[in-house]
């Protein structure tokens, strides 16, 4: 989830957490603790620093090694020893446990969207993503923000959101719903569906859909239960040209291929050096597939300039390339 959803679970948690006895009969705990699910909502998404390092860096281990089974603890541990210390005479255990209990949520939340965590690692390196809520839901945002409407009105803090929180589950439940009958109707449209990766947009009956089928990719769009295929991209495998071989040695293109799941590849050969590009196909916008990897080659195989990310314009792109203008 975005930034401002994780801040206002954090929130939600720490409202709960007042339905605790230990935590409802100690105001200074309330407040350690109200702080540490505040903390601990946010504490997994700090390797978005990556980002100013390089993106390749950022794609590569962004909801990964933070988001992992380890990580709950380091993170939970973390908090909750650096609030101790402004604290120290209260209920540590009770701080730990809502402190954890926050770090869980935030990475139990992430993998409903179709970007995935890394959430079983150290068994398992692989993305764990639902794809039922968008990053950002206004439905979920929205139903915290009249919890903490109500709280400035008085009610009662650890009621008020256990009430929007079960709303919240049925929300849920809706969404797997929608998702299950868009599979079924894109099963029917399409023969030898292999894979259906959903992405849901800001509209609350309306997804992007990326299709792997036995010989087709299909980029299509649910909207009202109807489904709308938009484009459609011949399957074929990646050959051992030298030039994507090399490439495949670069860290952008490396990033983008440990991250993508369904993506299509295009090689060019231009006078004075080759470019080398992986499209991911779950991000159609107006016509544009924003998130990529470009790696340009000399003559000799050697990369001169590389880049992975989210671009809009093919001008846009060249900036980022720089080196080599096509």
């Amino acid at each position: 989830m975005d930034t401002g959803t994780h801040i206002v679970m954090g929130v939600a948690l720490g409202s709960i957490a007042t339905l605790d006895p230990a935590i409802a009969h100690d105001p200074t705990l309330a407040q350690a603790v109200f702080i540490g699910t505040l903390a601990g909502s946010q504490a997994p998404d700090l390797d978005t620093i990556l980002k100013l390092k390089n993106n390749a860096k950022y794609i590569r281990n962004h909801r990964g090694i933070t988001h992992s089974i380890p990580a709950l603890f380091f993170w939970s541990l973390l908090i909750t020893g650096t609030i101790v210390y402004f604290y120290p005479e209260i209920n540590v255990f009770h701080l730990w446990l809502w402190t954890l209990l926050a770090v869980c949520f935030h990475v139990f939340v992430d993998v409903f969207n179709a970007y995935g965590t890394q959430a079983l690692r150290p068994f398992s390196k692989k993305w764990i993503a639902f794809g039922v809520i968008n990053t950002f839901d206004p439905i979920i945002f929205a139903l915290h923000l009249v919890g903490i409407g109500l709280l400035f009105l008085g009610a009662h803090p650890g009621y008020t959101f256990l009430g929007i929180y079960t709303l919240l589950a049925a929300y849920y439940v809706i969404r797997f719903r929608q998702q299950a009958a868009i599979k079924r109707a894109v099963s029917q449209q399409i023969s030898h569906v292999e894979q259906i990766i959903t992405v849901p947009t800001l509209r609350f009956r309306e997804w992007h859909l990326a299709i792997t089928a036995k010989d087709y990719f299909y980029v299509g769009r649910a909207k009202n239960g109807n489904i709308r295929i938009l484009d459609t991209f011949e399957r074929c495998p990646i050959p051992s040209h030298p030039a994507i071989e090399a490439a495949k040695n670069d860290e952008n293109l490396s990033a983008f291929l440990s991250f993508s799941p369904v993506y299509r590849w295009e090689i060019n050969e231009y006078s004075d050096h080759y470019e080398v590009r992986f499209i991911d196909l779950r991000y159609r916008s107006k016509g544009y597939y924003p998130f990529i990897a470009v790696v340009q080659l000399d003559l000799n195989f050697h990369v001169v300039s590389s880049y992975t990310g989210w671009i809009f314009s093919e001008g846009k792109l060249r900036k980022k390339l720089e080196l080599i203008p096509n």
